[in-house]
């Protein structure tokens, strides 16, 4: 049976009128779209930003728009390729109707003499199960214009799969020179207001003593400095700051992992190299290695709230940096795919859904004083990040 499935579509299609109308592209499909036209306008803008009087706030836009467009088009191309499956999988359970019913209509198309072999009785019950085949024959050319618009929408899905491909194989390079722009630049700068004096030997000795990120960002929170004036209003923020980080929520608040150890702050699963920024005005108060959590940024948004990320391959900023929102505060380490092999990964991942493709993680976590908060009050999951599902 599985041979005629072909003969069946083929048959279908020719049956549908000439003047069907082009087939619209499912939701998924468009919004896989509109996510790949936003990422080649972020790659667009590289050229733009090396130029810029500010290359930071230029290049930082450039990254956080590619890594937000590639988020979403990670998305759209998970949900095409779900709409795929889902067209594949109504084909597969219609096999054996489509067969039967279009070889019916297959015999109606022969030469007369063959016709009338094909009922027992004879010419006369032949013609009667022909005009009973006639009465149907409307509905299956309706059948067979919806069989074509699947079947464009699965060749369109396909498409937008291989260019997105290739797209993000010529696309890579150019982020991966911004990132290293964005770290000279940032190195660079001498624009940033200074809120306090280092205190290198006390951090210093807090580093050393500290036994855990805990016990190292309690010891943070009760060194006096001068913060000089009030910052924005942080507490009035509550509820809408934006994630730090393109990613997903590996691990909420307290939530245990697989060895039901707990954490105080959330665990997010972020793609190699991922740009890290400031969710709102703070000055860093640490930056640099602590115990096996590789790089560690402390930053404080106001008096009493410390706000802690653990996990970075690079830092940026030095102690006493005063940071507006949205500044880079690091980069996430691993090793992205070649150009040739990324796009062909990126797309694999994408079916694949989860956190495929994602294997950096990013600590965060928010104090106020000795206690540690939910992130959950605070932060905001924009549409194309959220929390992985169990």
């Amino acid at each position: 049976m599985r041979f005629l499935l072909p003969l069946a579509l083929s048959a279908l299609i020719a049956a549908a009128p000439a003047t069907a109308q082009e087939p619209s592209v499912s939701a998924a499909v468009a919004e896989a779209q509109d996510a790949a036209a936003q990422l080649r306008a972020a790659v667009a803008k590289l050229a733009d930003a090396v130029s810029a009087d500010d290359q930071v706030v230029a290049l930082t836009e450039v990254i956080r728009g590619y890594e937000q467009g590639l988020a979403a088009l990670r998305e759209g191309l998970r949900q095409a390729s779900a709409r795929e499956a889902e067209l594949r999988a109504r084909f597969e359970s219609q096999r054996v109707q489509l067969a039967s019913v279009l070889g019916a209509m297959t015999a109606l198309q022969q030469a007369p003499e063959a016709t009338m072999l094909l009922h027992p009785a004879g010419a006369l019950a032949n013609a009667r199960s022909g005009m009973v085949l006639a009465d149907v024959t409307p509905g299956l050319r309706a059948e067979a214009e919806a069989l074509q618009d699947d079947l464009q929408e699965i060749a369109t899905v396909r498409e937008l799969q291989a260019g997105a491909a290739q797209m993000l194989g010529a696309g890579l390079a150019s982020v991966q020179e911004a990132r290293r722009l964005l770290a000279s630049a940032v190195t660079d700068r001498s624009s940033l207001p200074v809120r306090f004096a280092e205190a290198p030997a006390e951090l210093q000795k807090l580093r050393d003593a500290a036994q855990s990120l805990d016990e190292f960002a309690a010891g943070v929170a009760k060194v006096q400095m001068d913060v000089g004036p009030p910052m924005e209003d942080f507490e009035g923020a509550k509820g809408s700051l934006p994630l730090p980080v393109v990613g997903t929520i590996l691990r909420l608040y307290d939530q245990p992992d697989a060895a039901g150890v707990k954490r105080p702050g959330w665990v997010i699963a972020t793609p190699p190299a991922a740009l890290v920024t400031t969710p709102w005005p703070a000055t860093i108060r640490y930056r640099g290695p602590l115990l096996d959590y590789g790089n560690v940024m402390i930053v404080e948004p106001a008096r009493g709230y410390l706000l802690v990320f653990a996990g970075m391959s690079q830092v940026f900023g030095e102690v006493g940096d005063v940071l507006q929102a949205g500044d880079p505060i690091g980069l996430m380490g691993g090793q992205e795919a070649s150009a040739q092999e990324f796009g062909a990964q990126f797309v694999a991942d994408a079916a694949i859904g989860g956190n495929a493709g994602q294997t950096e993680s990013l600590y965060l976590e928010l104090r106020k004083g000795q206690e540690t908060l939910d992130p959950a009050d605070w932060f905001v999951l924009n549409p194309v990040t959220g929390a992985q599902q169990d």
